[in-house]
């Protein structure tokens, strides 16, 4: 407000004076032109699945630490574990999702607290008892065994004054640790259906703050069962009430025996348009590496793939009640589910499968280290140590050194807060990496060429001449092929790049599905076989040192690539798999650290890698 009681008193300004001020002030408005830019200019780096003391399973297993722990390491702080061990990541996080489950939220703590309305139930009593002996892991087992089969106790399914409380604690601490500008906690849990013991679990993340999200206690499938389109209407209700915002990442299909992407809903009928809008609308991205495997493709389905096979984790479901069959693998991957929802888009008119991906850890440890050299592990039992890499010897359970140090969740939004990323997330401009901190960028068009890698801001061109990740192309013009303009950079704490791939998969009139593996652009002077493919970049890994050197590979690969292969009428998706030369996994640090000698079994190197968010075509 104009002052105008005192505004004769005002000091006059002369001409030059009023001249410099309006100088000044232009200098200050445009010599920062990226202020200004409507587009991202960099990714964030985040979690968007971390697990703290507040999740059943977690604090079973024996994890003591809290939310607040978790936003203190996620800032680059260090916490110490009871051992004197010093948790600190190399690079703090942009933005974390605590995500602790929905089931029996925080009660296992409120057990070991004594808590007496839970110590009247007998089953609760006896595992009080078994956390007092030190049976942690067996109880752990026990609460996943009941919540996959719908057998918890009553007193868990009706505790909701117990959740109630502990959910508006950590409202009250995700909202004090969100710094905009800085760091973001966004909030968020996990929907934990699994029906006798296949995932269909869903990290559920709000783009609202602590006053909207307290509106609702996050949704327990002893509530809602285990069929997601109930989880899609109480989010659709909580958006009607609250006018907030909120979005659902699946995660671990391969962990779901066949029943993630199936080809029908969960009544058992096959996809109608409208379950396909509502399943894209609700999860808009699928979190597609992580701690118990990655999740981007497998070898029997993508046979022509010599990259498919990576930590690969197709034994079983959650519990180990069935062994996996390969017809299970068709709804477990989502090469194959972006294929399959091609069909269903010829067929409906709309994809249910149109998601991008992001990679986050599943880590309930409340550490999100994803690094090879400073892995953590799943639970608070395989933390760093001798002996963590052992195997279990039990049917259709994974070894300790199968498990994988990933991933993370890069996002391409124009600020940090929780607006802007939760809206990045929307539009799925994002993408996977399993633990590195490679930039990838993805346009594609109708006009780009090879000029337009030397625009000094390829971002603002790609922008204006096409769309990002996550987007659509329709109706390509008369005579032209679809292009992608791309451009990766190494982490610089990691290794070079090997290469760039492209990932196309389409479908044709009579709904039979395709997919072909492009090599793009790649480092050294290696050329193309016959069949497109290229002689591996070589490896530098002294595993008994834990060490590499970047003698090979390229720090940035860049290439405008058009679809030799292109048909204007044939609906397509387009994704970019940006590939490391090989470095240490985390197996060979713990090796030289522990002075172990594993079996030979055990995978020494890894070739870590980044997967974009697809583009689709669309006639």
């Amino acid at each position: 407000m104009i002052d105008r009681q005192n505004e004769k008193k005002a000091t006059p300004v002369t001409f030059a004076q009023r001249g410099l001020a309006m100088l000044t002030i232009f200098y200050c408005v445009s010599f920062s032109p990226a202020l200004a830019a409507a587009e991202p200019q960099q990714p964030l780096w985040g979690d968007t699945h971390l697990h703290t003391a507040l999740s059943g399973d977690a604090v079973a297993y024996g994890l003591l630490r809290s939310p607040a722990d978790a936003y203190n390491i996620a800032t680059g702080k260090r916490v110490t574990t009871p051992e004197g061990q010093i948790i600190q990541l190399t690079r703090p996080l942009d933005f974390l999702v605590i995500a602790d489950h929905a089931e029996g939220y925080g009660l296992v703590k409120a057990i070991i607290d004594g808590n007496q309305k839970l110590l009247k139930d007998p089953v609760i009593r006896r595992w009080a008892g078994m956390l007092e002996a030190g049976k942690n892991a067996l109880v752990g087992q026990e609460m996943i065994q009941a919540q996959s089969t719908g057998n918890l106790p009553d007193v868990i399914k009706d505790g909701q004054d117990i959740t109630r409380g502990l959910w508006l604690d950590m409202l009250k601490t995700a909202d004090a640790y969100n710094q905009p500008g800085e760091f973001t906690a966004m909030i968020g849990f996990e929907w934990s259906a699994a029906p006798q013991g296949n995932n269909l679990h869903r990290v559920v993340v709000y783009r609202d703050g602590g006053d909207l999200a307290a509106t609702r206690l996050p949704l327990d499938t002893a509530v809602s069962g285990m069929n997601p389109e109930k989880l899609w209407a109480w989010m659709a209700d909580y958006e009607k009430e609250t006018g907030g915002k909120i979005l659902a990442i699946p995660h671990n299909a391969n962990l779901s025996n066949g029943q993630m992407f199936q080809m029908v809903d969960g009544d058992g009928s096959p996809l109608s348009a409208s379950y396909a809008s509502l399943r894209a609308r609700w999860e808009p991205l699928v979190e597609v590496t992580q701690i118990k495997g990655d999740g981007e493709a497998h070898p029997l389905l993508s046979r022509n793939d010599e990259f498919a096979d990576f930590e690969t984790w197709d034994i079983g479901n959650l519990i180990g009640s069935r062994e996996k069959s390969s017809d299970m693998l068709p709804g477990e991957y989502a090469r194959e589910a972006l294929k399959n929802g091609l069909i269903v888009q010829q067929q409906s008119g709309s994809n249910p499968f149109k998601f991008g991906m992001i990679g986050s850890t599943d880590s309930h440890t409340s550490v999100t280290a994803s690094e090879e050299n400073n892995f953590w592990g799943k639970f608070a039992t395989t933390e760093p140590h001798p002996g963590r890499w052992v195997k279990h010897r039990k049917p259709l359970q994974k070894d300790g050194w199968q498990y994988s140090a990933s991933g993370l969740a890069a996002v391409w939004a124009r600020d940090n807060n929780r607006a802007s990323i939760f809206d990045a997330m929307q539009r799925r401009e994002v993408y996977a990496t399993t633990g590195p901190r490679i930039t990838l960028r993805l346009f594609a068009g109708w006009s780009f060429d090879s000029s337009d890698l030397t625009d000094p801001d390829i971002a603002s061109l790609g922008y204006s001449k096409g769309i990002p990740m996550g987007g659509d192309l329709t109706a390509a013009p008369a005579g032209q092929s679809l292009s992608l303009m791309m451009t990766a950079s190494k982490d610089p704490q990691s290794g070079n790049l090997d290469r760039l791939q492209v990932v196309k998969g389409w479908v044709d009139t009579d709904n039979q599905t395709f997919e072909k593996i492009y090599n793009v652009a790649w480092s050294g002077l290696r050329e193309l076989t016959a069949e497109g493919t290229l002689p591996p970049v070589g490896n530098t890994v002294d595993v008994a040192d834990a060490s590499w050197t970047n003698s090979i590979g390229e720090p940035q690969l860049s290439v405008v690539w058009t679809d030799p292969d292109f048909d204007s009428n044939q609906h397509a998706f387009y994704y970019v798999r940006a590939l490391e030369i090989p470095t240490p996994r985390w197996t060979a640090y713990d090796a030289k650290r522990f002075g172990e000698s594993m079996n030979n079994e055990v995978p020494m190197t890894i070739q870590e890698r980044a997967y974009s968010s697809p583009i689709w075509y669309t006639p």
